[in-house]
């Protein structure tokens, strides 16, 4: 959510349930910019990923969703469903806007022992009721927390009676409820935007809630809002360790609209960081607002909006605006004294994006090196592994026969991974969309590994085992369809490794 555009909406319509204005024609359809294995809406806007949750082998993707238009509007939670991560089925609309207001972000837990009393296993979504801030700009409390809950695995829904179970204690930002059982506490613990930091809130019950502390006024990044917290435990070394994610609108490393996250302990009441650093789950222009599943076990997995608020309502697609990232496996990892979090696609990406692969043997690039021809049927959505003993300078370049190109390399000099999308195709939705855009090298070792996920019109750069990521967005006239290597002063791969998207996978 950004502040300018509800502002501009509240002026619009004349309560929060009021009727969009006429729709404008939409555009002419972009089928060319559809991704493939990401999961975008058929049609209309999407923006946050909400309520993520495995249950009974279905992984559920909630989000927010404007149906009536191509830009941010009244808000819903979408529903889409995958057993799989790379398969996706839009499901029915699961929350309207209500007299309380619209339903922002949220999530969603299975209360298995009832302690709602919504019944035992059921399904229950916490979320931000936004009503209009103009009605209720005096007091700054139009931002408050709800609960709804599903007993049919998400399929339908009821909104509890009691609503809002947590009150707006005088602060225009208030919202995004993440909440998870903690078994230190044993209750309930919910991690909410408010303003400038983190409040910490535990219950019994999902429905009484109580403050338990305060983060992050004076750490970490703060040149925008503070939106869509997650906290969760990951092991490093046989030792818990927890991670608070945090997203920043503007405020991002490159522009716009980005994801930090610190690391520390959680005693079921506070959080102490380990460190002061700023640091980011992913240095590309267009991953936002990431959180992570619950009920999945050991596994932690991150998906995150593939977009940004600079130009996310003028992004060239129709009748769709916007998807997400692909589904990411989170760990810890560390390099020298220091601990960061790695992010790479799940293995199910990797099993899904088998057909037409192709492993080359060992080669030595020198200035410039054709790979059109030794990957077959290349496309424009396809994964690319690659990696190297002695890590140089290169630049892998896309581009086609209208002298566009995307240009995705390494400066050795500056020590970071790039992705330069300045000629990558029409950008005059946005002056600020064209651009290089760069991430630190955090591993200290001659040797690198780099995986590319391109689709359609995006690419997600993992290197070094995940410890650099950087998402862009590009929208070329035409696929992309050649490829080169470039190094000047030359560089030997031990591994380079390509596979197109499977035929069946849509």
């Amino acid at each position: 959510m950004k502040n300018s555009l509800l502002l501009a909406l509240s002026l619009a319509l004349t309560t929060p349930l009021a009727q969009a204005q006429t729709a404008a024609p939409l555009p002419p359809a972009t089928p060319q910019y559809r991704p493939a294995y990401h999961f975008s809406p058929a049609q209309m806007w999407m923006n946050d990923p909400n309520g993520m949750v495995y249950s009974k082998g279905v992984y559920h993707l909630f989000f927010q969703h404007y149906p009536d238009a191509m830009v941010w509007g009244p808000m819903h939670w979408g529903h889409a469903t995958s057993k799989d991560l790379v398969h996706w089925q839009e499901q029915p609309i699961a929350l309207y806007p209500d007299k309380l207001g619209w339903i922002f972000s949220g999530s969603a837990v299975i209360d298995e022992n009832n302690t709602a009393g919504f019944g035992k296993n059921a399904m229950v979504a916490i979320f931000t009721h936004h009503n209009d801030p103009e009605e209720k700009k005096k007091t700054n409390k139009h931002q408050y927390q709800s609960l709804a809950y599903s007993l049919d695995e998400g399929r339908t829904w009821t909104k509890y009676a009691g609503n809002p179970v947590l009150q707006n204690p005088g602060i225009p930002d208030f919202r995004d409820p993440k909440v998870s059982w903690n078994t230190v506490a044993n209750k309930w613990i919910m991690t909410l935007a408010t303003k400038d930091r983190i409040t910490f809130f535990s219950s019994p019950n999902l429905k009484d809630w109580t403050k338990e502390s305060e983060f992050g006024e004076q750490l970490g990044a703060h040149g925008g809002v503070w939106e869509c917290p997650d906290l969760f435990p990951l092991m490093l070394d046989g030792q818990q360790q927890w991670v608070l994610l945090v997203s920043i609108n503007p405020g991002g490393p490159n522009g716009g609209s980005a994801t930090q996250y610190f690391m520390g302990q959680f005693d079921g009441k506070k959080f102490t960081p380990a460190s002061t650093a700023t640091r980011w789950v992913d240095y590309g222009r267009d991953n936002y607002a990431g959180v992570t599943y619950a009920g999945t076990g050991t596994r932690r997995i991150f998906q995150g909006w593939m977009s940004n608020w600079d130009y996310a309502n003028q992004v060239p697609t129709s009748p769709w605006r916007n998807a997400m990232t692909v589904p990411r496996e989170l760990a810890l990892r560390k390099v020298g004294a220091e601990v960061f979090l790695t992010s790479q696609p799940v293995r199910e990406i990797g099993q899904s994006l088998s057909a037409g692969a192709v492993k080359l043997p060992p080669l030595t690039v020198g200035k410039e090196l054709d790979l059109s021809g030794k990957l077959p049927n290349l496309g424009d959505k396809f994964q690319l592994k690659m990696s190297t003993t002695q890590l140089a300078d290169f630049a892998l370049v896309l581009s086609n026969t209208r002298g566009e190109e995307l240009v995705i390399g390494y400066d050795k000099k500056a020590n970071e991974y790039y992705v330069d999308r300045s000629k990558a195709g029409p950008a005059a939705f946005s002056a600020k969309f064209a651009g290089r855009h760069a991430g630190p090298r955090r591993a200290t070792t001659a040797a690198a590994d780099l995986t590319l996920l391109v689709d359609a019109t995006s690419v997600e750069l993992f290197a070094d085992g995940g410890l650099t990521a950087l998402t862009e967005l590009y929208f070329p006239s035409a696929v992309l369809s050649t490829l080169r290597l470039r190094s000047a002063p030359g560089l030997t791969l031990t591994e380079l490794s390509y596979a197109r998207l499977a035929a069946e996978v849509k």
